[in-house]
């Protein structure tokens, strides 16, 4: 690569860097959370995760998560890093949402490495909305070379109560913060959140976990709980 092109990345980079850094910070969030789960593959399965996000101008939103995990055969790592960006200020562009995910799913015992970069579109406001883009992911067993498998992946949600104290919803999917699933794996997910003032949130979500719903096979895979605070300024 020539100087002259270093310096040009260079330049940009620093450009980039100091113009997101000139924005205003609208809002920030660090989310912690345990979980328990069932399941046919891992039978009884614990993860601990932290994650944390940053809003700028209302218009750039970043967050970034990891989470440790582990059964009595295994123990897995993930994490996870996205950019949105909602442009539109028009009554009915306004929730309209542009994202961009990296997620890394680890199994270092099996010595399993996947890694997915995962565009998608989203539109919603605070009570109801949907996401649907395509996660290209590539897996590598053992050390070989990676497996590249292109993705489809959707999430349709509704909060049927939502107040100033409260919020209840459900959910239905093929991914999350962590993880981009095959269609036919889609969940059913509850959550509630008690909103105890305006920094401090309590966060509950019972997932019921299916496979096969694809080739109308649909099998129990897993039931989890997963529950948490958020803490917002």
């Amino acid at each position: 690569m020539s100087t002259r092109i270093k310096t040009l990345i260079s330049f940009f980079l620093f450009f980039s860097v100091h113009n997101i850094f000139a924005l205003e910070i609208t809002s920030t969030e660090v989310e912690a959370y345990i979980k328990g789960e069932y399941n046919r593959g891992q039978y009884n399965y614990g993860e601990g995760s932290l994650i944390g996000a940053i809003e700028l101008e209302e218009l750039i939103r970043f967050r970034g998560g990891v989470s440790l995990g582990g059964s009595a055969e295994s123990t897995d790592i993930n994490a996870f890093f996205n950019v949105k960006c909602s442009p539109f200020s028009n009554q009915w562009l306004s929730p309209l949402g542009f994202s961009l995910s990296y997620i890394y799913n680890g199994l270092p015992d099996y010595d399993v490495h996947a890694h997915s970069v995962f565009p998608f579109i989203s539109y919603g406001n605070e009570r109801a909305g949907l996401s649907f883009g395509l996660s290209l992911r590539f897996t590598s067993f053992f050390g070989e070379d990676p497996q590249f498998e292109p993705v489809l992946a959707f999430n349709v949600f509704f909060n049927f109560i939502y107040t100033e104290s409260f919020i209840m919803g459900a959910s239905i999917g093929t991914f999350n913060d962590f993880d981009a699933r095959n269609m036919g794996a889609w969940t059913l997910c509850v959550n509630a959140v008690v909103i105890l003032n305006k920094n401090w949130s309590i966060i509950n979500e019972v997932e019921l976990r299916q496979s096969g719903g694809d080739g109308l096979t649909a099998t129990f895979y897993g039931l989890s709980w997963r529950g948490g605070v958020r803490f917002s300024w």
